[in-house]
């Protein structure tokens, strides 16, 4: 039995993502949770990353998939850190999402979208939009077997002899440190492979005002570390598959 019929059976997904195989380096059970479909995370800032990545791609899609309120004034109302994960801001926005023009679109509130844009244009200013981004290929899927291995995803910007993803950050000098936290490595190693690209390149890009931008090449050092990572997910989720599926007894051991 191949992995993605073994993969099918047991979890219902016959294929792994980015996001599955780094799950796949921690606790199981959150692999499992997540191959099952019952990891569900919503939060300001991956609507805020699908928001900008859309407008940066492919802009002309926006009034088909997003429609805008001005919520300034239920926002300055309700006060706080996170306003809009409260549950009046939520009725106030169900409420809206009752009008026929908004059916199967999502909310993106103004200060979003007036700050991705800011975002964007901070990138065409100092030369990286054109640098990396300009006739490239966006939003680009593949659903491939690799060595026996069924992977699915999609990458940013794909160029002739690059690929290029953009991420969104607190600080550029910490980037660095993301790229281990949030095993963008295993991103950067799976990308490269599928698509027989060696030059990987992170426009990295602050969240803060100005919205400082970087150029970060992946090195061949970070591209061979997401190359062990690939392989212990692929460990990891291969003897889950042949058994060894009772995540309760499962921990972590490890020397510092």
């Amino acid at each position: 039995m191949t992995l993605r019929e073994k993969l099918t059976e047991t979890v219902g997904k016959p294929h792994l993502s980015y996001s599955s195989l780094k799950y796949a380096l921690g606790d199981m059970k959150l692999w499992e949770m997540y191959m099952r479909g019952q990891l569900k995370k919503e939060s300001e800032a991956l609507q805020f990353g699908s928001l900008y990545d859309l407008l940066l791609f492919e802009p002309e899609k926006f009034s088909d998939m997003y429609y805008t309120l001005n919520d300034s004034e239920i926002v300055a109302q309700i006060g706080g850190k996170y306003p809009r994960s409260t549950k009046r801001y939520k009725d106030w926005k169900a409420e809206a999402e009752q009008h026929a023009d908004n059916a199967n679109k999502t909310l993106a509130p103004e200060d979003d979208v007036k700050k991705a844009k800011e975002m964007i244009q901070r990138l065409k200013d100092c030369g990286l939009y054109d640098k990396r981004f300009a006739n490239g290929k966006y939003q680009v899927e593949f659903n491939v077997d690799l060595d026996g291995v069924p992977l699915k995803g999609f990458l940013d910007c794909l160029q002739d002899d690059s690929i290029i993803d953009s991420k969104s950050s607190r600080s550029v000098d910490k980037f660095r440190y993301d790229v281990n936290s949030f095993s963008y490595d295993i991103q950067a190693y799976v990308y490269t492979k599928v698509f027989g690209i060696k030059d990987f390149y992170w426009v990295v890009q602050e969240k803060a005002y100005p919205f400082f931008p970087a150029d970060v090449k992946c090195s061949e050092e970070t591209l061979f570390k997401g190359e062990m990572k690939f392989h212990e997910a692929l460990e990891n989720i291969n003897r889950w598959l042949d058994g060894g599926r009772n995540t309760e007894t499962h921990y972590a051991e490890f020397i510092v």
